[in-house]
């Protein structure tokens, strides 16, 4: 049960309670002011007419009885309830005045004047009591015509004060109280508001997961486009290299040789790779070693394939990265390389692996032709489809940077940055 219902409840019982009591209470002081006023005769007290006294009090009950069983509309139940509470008054009074101990019952007009009325007749209601309840304390109706009068309306005037004073806290702690309802009525509405802005959240959410599927089908597909590209594109580009260069070299068995070897090892290694990419297993070289060995691993082959200097550096703390990370690098490391033996004409590459706290960055550079970017970002950004837009696509998804930087007969440097999220994290 939430709070608010708690509250709820508390209140409920706390109202029954006090209605069950307000019910009971006036004819409770009923009894016990008739029982004393008629036991005062026997102690020697003020007499009294019994038979006047006994059908004012049977008046009095029915009276109450009545007001009580009222089912009437709200105007019309005012009215009478105006009507019941001066005729109350007044048989309060004949009884106060006729047996002083009545002014025990007479205490019922402030709580019927709180109940029943409303606004400045609440107060001509308590001054009404206060006036009634007087008259027993100066001893009945014999006493107020005699010498006690002025003591009487003193008595009078300093309880109207008292009792108005308190009724007026009262006032004030029943509209709280009443605020207080209306509040928790708000609350609980806005909680039946709230309920229906969730089932219509959770009627959302199942959309956005039918989305977020068709886009993750999306991006797997997108990841297939690259992975062929990064693989058998390349090996394939490779593979035609070598058997142009044994076309040009049929005079000599050894070189021919050696090409078509490059040539069928590409081949298999393009194949392998494929079979990888189409059962979405990571990259066989990360599978076999870390990343620093990997990268090493491709820039000594394609060193050795395109009779290019390639030199990887590492600095940092060499460390296990999530599997992202290291993909996107090796990816990273192998098109540059390509792009490299495609147009740079270069002599020299330097590939820098850094391992920064928040970082992992791999920069390669190269001493070739170089080019200028503003006039070639579009055919960068569209060269074979997914060359170094793939490779930005992939460092993009991780969070991550890629810069170009190049100027022609200046080299061109690439620097790839993703964050660097450790191995066994969360992705």
């Amino acid at each position: 049960m939430s709070i608010e219902a708690e509250l709820r409840a508390e209140l409920d019982r706390l109202e029954h309670r006090e209605t069950a009591i307000i019910a009971v209470l006036p004819y409770v002081l009923l009894a016990v002011s008739t029982v004393v006023a008629l036991m005062q005769p026997l102690w020697g007290g003020q007499q009294m007419p019994v038979p006047v006294v006994l059908g004012l009090t049977l008046l009095t009950a029915a009276l109450m009885t009545w007001h009580h069983s009222l089912r009437i509309t709200p105007q019309r139940k005012r009215m009478a309830t105006g009507l019941y509470y001066t005729a109350l008054m007044v048989l309060a009074a004949g009884l106060t005045l006729l047996a002083p101990w009545y002014g025990i019952f007479s205490f019922i007009g402030y709580i019927h004047a709180f109940l029943f009325l409303r606004g400045r007749w609440r107060y001509v209601g308590v001054v009404a009591t206060s006036m009634i309840s007087a008259v027993s304390y100066v001893g009945g109706a014999g006493e107020i015509v005699g010498a006690q009068f002025w003591e009487w309306i003193a008595l009078a005037l300093i309880t109207s004060l008292l009792a108005t004073s308190f009724f007026h806290f009262a006032d004030v702690s029943d509209q709280r109280d009443h605020q207080q309802k209306r509040a928790l009525t708000e609350l609980h509405e806005a909680n039946i508001r709230l309920e229906a802005a969730l089932e219509e959240n959770a009627g959302l959410h199942a959309r956005l997961l039918v989305q977020a599927r068709e886009a993750g089908m999306l991006d797997e597909r997108q990841r297939m486009a690259r992975e062929i590209h990064d693989t058998l594109a390349q090996s394939l580009a490779g593979i035609l290299t070598q058997l142009q260069a044994a076309e040009q070299t049929m005079g000599e068995p050894p070189t021919v040789r050696r090409h078509l070897t490059n040539a069928t090892n590409l081949a298999r290694e393009g194949l392998r790779e494929a079979r990888r990419t189409v059962h979405a297993v990571g990259p066989e070289l990360l599978a076999e070693a870390r990343l620093v060995d990997a990268i090493g691993d491709v820039a000594r082959r394609w060193s050795q394939n395109h009779h290019i200097d390639a030199i990887l550096t590492t600095t940092g703390d060499p460390r296990p990265m999530h599997a992202d990370v290291e993909v996107t690098l090796l990816r990273a490391a192998q098109e540059a390389l390509v792009n490299v033996a495609k147009h740079a004409k270069a002599e020299r590459v330097g590939l820098t692996l850094s391992y920064m706290e928040d970082l992992v960055t791999l920069d390669v550079r190269d001493d070739g032709i170089g080019f200028d970017p503003d006039d070639q970002r579009a055919a960068i950004s569209t060269n074979g489809g997914f060359g170094l837009a793939g490779m930005r696509q992939r460092v993009q998804r991780l969070a991550g940077r890629l810069d170009i930087e190049s100027e022609p007969g200046g080299g061109t440097a690439i620097s790839a940055s993703v964050p660097a999220i450790p191995a066994g994290s969360g992705g």
